[in-house]
């Protein structure tokens, strides 16, 4: 949705009704996560994907159907259905999607949640997928205030509380209520879609593996900062445009700067000077990630410092180093993709073991974003 919401910004701003299809719900080796989006605009034209090809044909028709009729649909597309709009998924997965109906008119808030999100400010949009309340109807929560209605006073006060809740983690997802709110109900499905600022990666050590991992790093949808101590190292024509270039001590640094729970690390200057007291100071605070480049002997040497700094073992337990996954890699371009690897890996609960002597489905059910299901098989002898 992130990506397509400025062309959807221009239509509405226009005043150009548009149909928005939103996946809300998947099963088995579903394509896209909830919150994948696709838009069918004036004259036909065609922005994002909900299904990477597979359903888009009859997500168009319900798109202009929607339009024309003002009135949201809810569909399923699956590998086996059988009725009008059931293309199938090739992949044999399953999902929900929800196509509305966006104008002024309908929805009187879309244009400030297309500011936020373009602004880099927080904010979760809650739609009604069904049940006693108006299919389509939305509610825009921000820390501070709220923009629209779900129909309910209290519908709309117990969504705010979990919005909120949801927001702080970066989560999207399908929950459930009853007309007024009630929590032990379930007639109401709602969908909540955090649109949370954009995470952070913090690279450290203005080396030419750095630029690499930053290029990557913003491939991936990381806000990416390079810092080094060495002034004429850290200039900004050295990496890719758009990212934030920092002339200052890696440790003093991260001592200044927050993270969460969504923030990757990579330390890529493998010098004790920098290294002990850098990884010293990210041991010890939130981040999803926290990755040291060098050898196995350097790692150990850097080990043994940093417990002679202070760290236990259950700190230095969260170091991913060496770092990246085992690909054989050499350039710097191909170290970047073994660290973008470990990262995707470590975010989803992956093996890094090749599909091939996997079991399972290829993109398996995670709703706490580590039980992936998957298992490495036996490879064939």
């Amino acid at each position: 949705m992130r990506d397509v919401l400025p062309v959807l910004g221009r239509w509405y701003r226009a005043g150009l009704p548009f149909g928005l299809a939103t996946v809300v719900e998947v099963s088995r080796s579903a394509p896209r996560d909830p919150g994948a989006a696709m838009a069918v605009g004036p004259d036909g034209e065609v922005v994002g994907s909900v299904s990477g090809g597979c359903v888009e044909g009859s997500v168009f028709e319900l798109a202009q159907e929607v339009v024309a009729s003002g009135e949201a649909r809810l569909e399923t597309f699956g590998y086996s259905d059988e009725d009008a709009f059931a293309v199938g998924l090739t992949c044999g997965g399953e999902i929900t999607v929800l196509v509305r109906p966006v104008a002024p008119g309908l929805d009187p808030g879309f244009g400030a949640v297309v500011d936020a999100v373009a602004a880099g400010e927080p904010v979760v949009v809650a739609t009604v997928t069904g049940g006693p309340a108006r299919r389509g109807a939305t509610l825009a929560v921000w820390p501070d205030r709220v923009s629209g209605t779900l129909g309910a006073s209290g519908l709309d006060a117990a969504v705010t509380a979990d919005a909120r809740g949801e927001l702080a983690l970066g989560a999207t997802g399908l929950r459930h209520y009853g007309p007024g709110g009630q929590r032990r109900e379930d007639s109401v499905g709602v969908f909540l879609q955090s649109f949370a600022p954009p995470p952070r990666m913090l690279v450290f050590g203005a080396i030419d593996y750095a630029a690499a991992v930053a290029r990557i790093g913003d491939f991936l949808g990381y806000r990416v900062t390079v810092c080094d101590a060495r002034p004429v190292f850290a200039t900004p024509r050295r990496f890719p445009e758009g990212v934030e270039v920092v002339a200052a001590w890696p440790h003093r640094y991260l001592r200044d700067t927050d993270t969460d729970e969504r923030t990757v690390i990579c330390v890529l200057t493998h010098d004790p000077k920098f290294d002990v007291p850098l990884l010293t100071e990210a041991l010890r605070r939130p981040a999803a990630y926290i990755g040291a480049m060098g050898s196995r002997r350097t790692h150990d040497d850097r080990a043994k410092r940093l417990v002679e700094a202070g760290l236990t073992r259950h700190e230095l337990s969260r170091l991913r180093s060496p770092v990246g996954l085992d690909l054989g890699a050499r350039t710097p371009e191909e170290v970047a993709v073994s660290v973008a690897a470990e990262i995707v890996a470590l975010r989803w609960g992956g093996t890094g073991a090749p599909l091939t002597v996997t079991q399972g489905a290829v993109h398996p059910p995670r709703p706490d974003g580590t039980d992936t299901g998957r298992r490495a098989r036996p490879a064939l002898q």
